[in-house]
């Protein structure tokens, strides 16, 4: 029999009566808790009329609180528990779900937003610890080789910083991350659309073990439950709002994980898009995300995910070329290593009416130049230093200052 009270049986059964998300439910659990809620719910005392319509339909499959308890049943012999608000795994994360206000919400699924009231869990990590430090990578299911290498590359690096990665546990950009995390020996998450204990799709049931074993499945849905395709759009907002911030690997035009994105930015955390190559049906998603949604960030590698959701100061090396030994100097300087004749020796007066510089300014820069093994002296006068390599990187167009190309 389930060892679980009255208050966490009223939160599953409240879940099988409405879907999770339902802003009503989650008002009249706010206001009277869950017990008293369920009890109004099924006496038909719904302050809406779709709410109440869809109560009554419901009843009509079977009693909420018998099946709620099967569920808690099954949950055990499953090895998966409940987790509530109450407890000390609930991340808090989610609340911010509370104030999620999304633009020109006209589907169901972009009004009905709200915290979830109960989580199935199966696997040994503490889900609040585990969220607390973790990063979603998200993307399209028909993924390119180059996203599923990206969607690796990020899941193994962000594992082995000791972020947690958190998906969907979808074909394409969803597998390919758990997996990499899961090759790093790191943890990851997937947040289901169905219960923990279906797996779906089927072509994942070996990652969804190897997930259960080392890392954590979770759903809003209970055991059995089946993978409905609004549920999907349903259980992004919580992959939004669990983790600190959202990475977009690749997306067709109408893609469920620019929803995701969507919903990150609306809570005000980081949501991150990677390019892709503009011929590709797989990048257009992305590449319109970045176009309408100016808060969103482009990213191209771990480096740049770690600076949008790490530490403050934990910034990415900016992208530069191998330095040259020009890098070094200054504009005097280069000015006069720009105007040295390719071949042979220029005196100290000729330099200096070339490069439009006072004589004392040349020789102090001639020095400088000798130090960097830029320039030689010879006899009365100087040389460009002609070792391997030396030409191209005083003159990047392998050019010399004075001369003529070839």
């Amino acid at each position: 029999m389930s060892t679980y009270d009255e208050t966490t049986l009223a939160r599953v059964a409240l879940t099988w009566l409405a879907e999770p998300g339902t802003r009503s439910v989650y008002a009249l659990v706010d206001e009277l808790g869950p017990v008293a809620a369920l009890d109004l719910l099924l006496d038909g005392g719904a302050p809406q009329e779709e709410l109440r319509d869809s109560v009554a339909a419901r009843r009509q499959a079977g009693d909420a609180r018998a099946i709620a308890a099967e569920a808690l049943e099954r949950g055990e012999r499953l090895g998966a528990r409940v987790i509530v608000p109450d407890d000390d795994e609930w991340p808090a994360s989610v609340e911010q779900l509370r104030t999620l206000v999304l633009q020109d919400a006209r589907r169901r699924v972009d009004r009905e937003t709200a915290p979830p009231l109960c989580f199935w869990v199966r696997g040994p990590l503490p889900l609040a610890e585990t969220l607390d430090r973790s990063v979603a990578v998200v993307g399209a299911r028909a993924a390119t080789p180059y996203g599923l290498h990206v969607a690796r590359d990020l899941g193994y690096g962000l594992a082995d910083r000791d972020w947690t990665v958190v998906s969907g546990g979808a074909f394409g950009i969803d597998a390919a991350a758990h997996r990499g995390a899961l090759s790093a020996g790191g943890r990851t998450v997937a947040v289901l659309a169905c219960g923990v204990d279906r797996p779906y799709p089927m072509g994942n049931t070996a990652l969804f073990d190897r997930i259960a074993d080392s890392g954590l499945l979770v759903s809003e849905w209970p055991p059995e439950a089946e993978p409905l395709r609004p549920r999907f759009l349903i259980r992004n907002r919580v992959i939004a709002a669990g983790t600190k911030g959202t990475v977009l690997v690749e997306a067709a035009a109408r893609s469920g994980a620019t929803q995701t994105t969507r919903r990150a930015l609306a809570l005000h955390k980081p949501a991150m898009v990677v390019p892709g190559p503009v011929t590709s049906a797989m990048s257009v998603g992305t590449h319109e995300f970045l176009r309408e949604e100016p808060d969103a960030r482009l990213v191209t590698g771990l480096a740049q995910v770690l600076e949008e959701v790490g530490r403050i100061g934990e910034l990415a090396p900016v992208p530069r070329g191998p330095q040259r030994p020009t890098d070094l100097i200054d504009d005097d300087a280069r000015a006069i290593v720009e105007v040295m004749p390719r071949r042979g020796t220029i005196g100290v007066d000729d330099l200096a009416g070339r490069a439009g510089l006072a004589v004392r300014t040349v020789l102090r820069k001639l020095s400088l130049l000798e130090e960097l093994a830029l320039v030689v002296r010879r006899g009365d006068g100087y040389a460009l230093v002609t070792a391997p390599g030396a030409r191209r990187a005083a003159h990047p167009d392998g050019v010399a200052g004075g001369g003529t190309r070839p």
